[in-house]
């Protein structure tokens, strides 16, 4: 059985219903010239204040920022001005025309131009009509230039450069072509004595438009770039947060696991400390004990689910609070001179608590002796009534400090462990010379410190 299969059009591909992709990219491009142009073309878009936060405005004082952030709109009434008295002094030294034409010659082409703070692309359609007005008012009155008399020129291309700097580049380009073809119509319908400078539009404008479209982009890609870089910050924060949550889940591991397993060898041995338990006693020891290894099975596959690949489980006990003078030891080993003052009944905390204090301690050390080289610090430890009161102060450095990429993760880690026991903490720079502050208390109620 043989199929015959008939030959598709050319240049045709399926569900274009069998147009040529030339057609089809005319269709687009005048559709383009629609969304452009044409589309809500008079729609109210006023220009915004100048944003402040360049490399030299950020410096301005208050009051002078105020006035700089209105300099483009400075900047197009002033061109506009300039505009209508080229067309005023155009229009009163070619004599024929009654002053109110040539006045309101000059005004037309000044409106054009200031439209663009507003109304952007109303305001190029309103400098081409004001091309044509102005050009059929002053027909064969011998003026310089034709279409574009020397204010009309300057209004084109100052509307065509602050248009492409407000919308996109296809816009710029419509309005190249539409420009040219407007200048080429008025060139063979008219007699302008100067001659024609079509040609200098065409290439001027062309270079405006292309300088005002690199900056467009640039300045595009910037904001791109800048809020890249925002959602970036945000993620990274986001990231580092749960880096540490999961650093002190692997750590409190141990010391949930150390209570769990107190908790199933008292319940196992229990019924054996009474003489003839009744039988409701043991089986429900016996029950305590079950859930106490299931609860320890289930901590181990929590430990497996945060645990990195490189994770490594300590061979020591989590340290406490009574190890911190082998902490200190530590940091006048690495270069930082460092006291401590105990202040309070020194007592045994919950372990949570007291890894947590130790940790703090230990980060905050070592932001001193990354960030403040050649510094002192000091460690006071207060034991207080409802909980543990910790501050770590160091002075300013005396010698330059070494960039750190993790810079500010340490300070994350901190409050993450502090708002985990529901305490409270305050870090930032103390004096005039660089110093830095970090206070925390750690609420401990009455039961849990019984326990």
């Amino acid at each position: 059985m043989t199929e015959t299969l008939s030959p598709k059009p050319s240049g045709s591909t399926p569900g274009n219903g069998g147009r040529s992709p030339e057609f089809l990219l005319t269709i687009d491009a005048f559709g383009g010239l629609r969304r452009d142009l044409l589309r809500d073309a008079f729609a109210y878009r006023p220009l915004p204040p100048m944003r402040m936060d360049g490399p030299l405005t950020r410096h301005l004082p208050d009051r002078l920022r105020r006035y700089v952030a209105w300099t483009p709109h400075a900047v197009v009434l002033f061109v506009a001005f300039c505009a209508a008295m080229l067309t005023y002094t155009e229009r009163a030294q070619g004599g024929g025309l009654a002053v109110p034409i040539w006045a309101v010659s000059g005004l037309l082409t000044g409106v054009s131009v200031a439209m663009t703070l507003i109304r952007p692309v109303g305001a190029w359609w309103a400098v081409c009509a004001t091309t044509v007005v102005v050009g059929a008012l002053g027909r064969g009155d011998g003026f310089s230039g034709w279409p574009w008399a020397p204010g009309a020129f300057l209004a084109q291309l100052a509307v065509m450069v602050v248009v492409a700097l407000r919308t996109r580049p296809r816009t710029a380009a419509w309005m190249w072509v539409l420009t040219l073809l407007l200048g080429m119509v008025m060139q063979f319908s008219g007699d302008g004595d100067g001659g024609s400078d079509a040609g200098p539009m065409a290439v001027s404008s062309a270079i405006l438009l292309l300088i005002a479209v690199v900056v467009s982009i640039r300045r595009d890609a910037e904001r791109k770039i800048t809020v890249q870089q925002s959602v970036t910050a945000v993620e990274r924060d986001k990231r580092t947060v749960l880096e540490e949550r999961t650093t002190i889940a692997r750590e409190l591991h141990d010391v949930v696991a150390h209570h769990m397993s107190v908790v199933a060898i008292q319940a196992e041995a229990a019924p054996y400390r009474v003489e003839n338990p009744p039988p409701e006693l043991t089986q429900a020891f016996a029950t305590i004990r079950e859930n106490a290894v299931a609860a320890l099975t289930e901590l181990r596959r929590v430990l497996g689910v945060v645990r990195a690949e490189d994770y490594e489980a300590p061979d020591a006990p989590q340290p406490t609070l009574a190890d911190l003078d082998r902490l200190l030891a530590n940091v006048r080993d690495a270069g930082l001179d460092v006291t401590k003052a105990v202040t309070g009944a020194v007592r045994e905390l919950p372990q949570g608590v007291e890894l947590s204090a130790y940790r703090i301690i230990q980060e905050a050390l070592s932001n001193a002796l990354r960030h403040a080289p050649g510094a002192a610090a000091r460690v006071e430890v207060g034991y207080v009534l409802g909980g543990v009161g910790l501050r770590v102060v160091n002075g300013p450095p005396t010698g330059p400090a070494a960039a750190s990429p993790g810079s500010g993760h340490g300070i994350t880690g901190m409050r993450e462990r502090v708002a985990m026991l529901g305490g409270e903490m305050t870090a930032g720079e103390v004096g005039e010379g660089g110093g830095y502050e970090v206070t925390v208390f750690i609420p401990v109620t009455a039961s849990a410190e019984a326990a």
